[in-house]
């Protein structure tokens, strides 16, 4: 549905190179090198590797094997029952998806999968820059790096 106040053009993706509200936030050209965990199975490796907790949310990481063929940086993201109803749920992995994109281009290392996991009240309440400074935070932590001097 578009709004009453939205350019004509707009409405319909495609036209004139404009896209939709809705095709452009799941444009994924700027996270090209991140891809999603589907499979159950991944998410349960990842749960026996690497693990590390912050105030908002849990960080689980692990190095695939050499024997799997895909290459590049995988995530994947759950929230349970604990953190509420479906709308709370949806709403805090829109902010893990988020940090995410933010910080894992940039910290993440290839050949690595990482699960972010919601917390009940924290994920969806914390103010964004605080996310993020977990989330480095939490990669620094899995992946052992010392914490860069701030000049």
């Amino acid at each position: 549905m578009t709004p009453p106040d939205a350019p004509e053009g707009m409405a319909i993706a495609g036209t004139k190179g404009q896209r939709s509200a809705v095709l452009s936030c799941s444009d994924n050209s700027s996270t090209s090198s991140l891809m999603t965990l589907t499979k159950r199975a991944d998410f349960l490796r990842a749960a026996r590797a690497r693990r590390q907790g912050t105030g908002s949310f849990l960080l689980q990481a692990r190095k695939r094997n050499d024997d799997e063929q895909t290459t590049g940086i995988r995530v994947g993201f759950t929230c349970s029952k604990k953190v509420g109803n479906a709308v709370k749920r949806n709403h805090a992995k829109r902010r893990l998806r988020e940090i995410a994109r933010h910080i894992l281009p940039e910290l993440g290392h290839d050949g690595w999968d990482y699960v972010l996991i919601g917390k009940a009240v924290d994920t969806s309440a914390r103010p964004f820059d605080l996310l993020l400074k977990d989330m480095r935070y939490a990669m620094r932590k899995v992946h052992g790096e010392p914490k860069q001097s701030q000049p």
